[in-house]
């Protein structure tokens, strides 16, 4: 049985992570201009402790923001075998938050044109991508809000390093490609163990993790398991490298898109 020091710890650890989650959700809102007043954002939940958080810090950043702003949750239900359909529906009208349940049988359709044992996360995420765009249009979201965190990026730019031959990884904020919406990630600061630490603590009803039977990608697990490592063994790297995204010096790197290395020529009137 814990102790009454202990439980007052606890609750005072407890706090500090809903104030640092707060705090770096807000940053990066205010850092990227992700929400501004009047929007209508759309958060799209998926069922895992990722999503359930952000529309957790959203709603606590909408009682004490200066600005006005609406949030929709909205889920795709894509007919997956053993898809909980009342879990969401239960737990946001318990909360009294404004919600969406799209019904589409994408599993059929991926099903019909993947081989068994072929990978199916880039088919699914094309159709998964196309349908919450439509429904952002039907709900007149001005914002399209996802779960992703600061691990996400990280994972997502050495995939693209080691794997892609590519400095690349997940923007905080971006237009799609039909320039009708925008994206943003307003967890893009917070880490995914303390993610895990609130989720813990809400106790929210998450989905199987293997619900939609696709196998891991070994890739992203690996890279997970290296940022972790180095976060234990070297205590500051992963802050660093997650701040080299945000200082980019073009002229030093090798792109001529970026840079015009080409027209370079030393100033002779100095020279002379």
């Amino acid at each position: 049985m814990a102790t009454r020091k202990q439980f007052h710890k606890t609750g005072f650890e407890n706090n500090k992570l809903m104030k640092r989650l707060y705090r770096q959700t807000g940053k990066a809102i205010g850092d990227f201009k992700m929400i501004e007043d009047q929007d209508r954002v759309m958060v799209c939940l998926s069922g895992g402790k990722d999503s359930f958080a952000l529309l957790d810090i959203l709603l606590g950043l909408q009682a004490r923001a200066p600005i006005h702003f609406e949030l929709v949750a909205v889920n795709l239900d894509q007919q997956l075998p053993g898809f909980p359909t009342d879990v969401l529906p239960a737990y946001l009208k318990d909360k009294g938050i404004p919600f969406h349940i799209e019904t589409q049988d994408t599993y059929s359709i991926i099903r019909r044109l993947i081989p068994e044992n072929k990978p199916v996360c880039s088919l699914c995420s094309r159709l998964r991508r196309g349908i919450l765009y439509r429904v952002a249009s039907e709900l007149g979201a001005t914002k399209i809000a996802l779960g992703h965190h600061r691990d996400d990026v990280l994972e997502t730019f050495f995939l693209n390093l080691f794997y892609g031959s590519k400095i690349k990884s997940m923007p905080p904020k971006l237009k799609t490609d039909d320039g009708k919406h925008i994206v943003i990630r307003p967890l893009v600061y917070v880490k995914e163990t303390d993610i895990e630490r609130f989720a813990d603590i809400q106790q929210y009803p998450l989905f199987p993790k293997n619900l939609c039977g696709a196998k891991e990608n070994v890739q992203r697990q690996q890279i997970k398991t290296l940022i972790r490592e180095w976060e234990k063994k070297f205590p500051g790297r992963i802050e660093n490298i997650f701040s080299s995204l945000s200082t980019i010096v073009p002229s030093h790197l090798m792109d001529n898109r970026l840079h015009d290395f080409n027209s370079l020529a030393a100033d002779r009137s100095i020279r002379d």
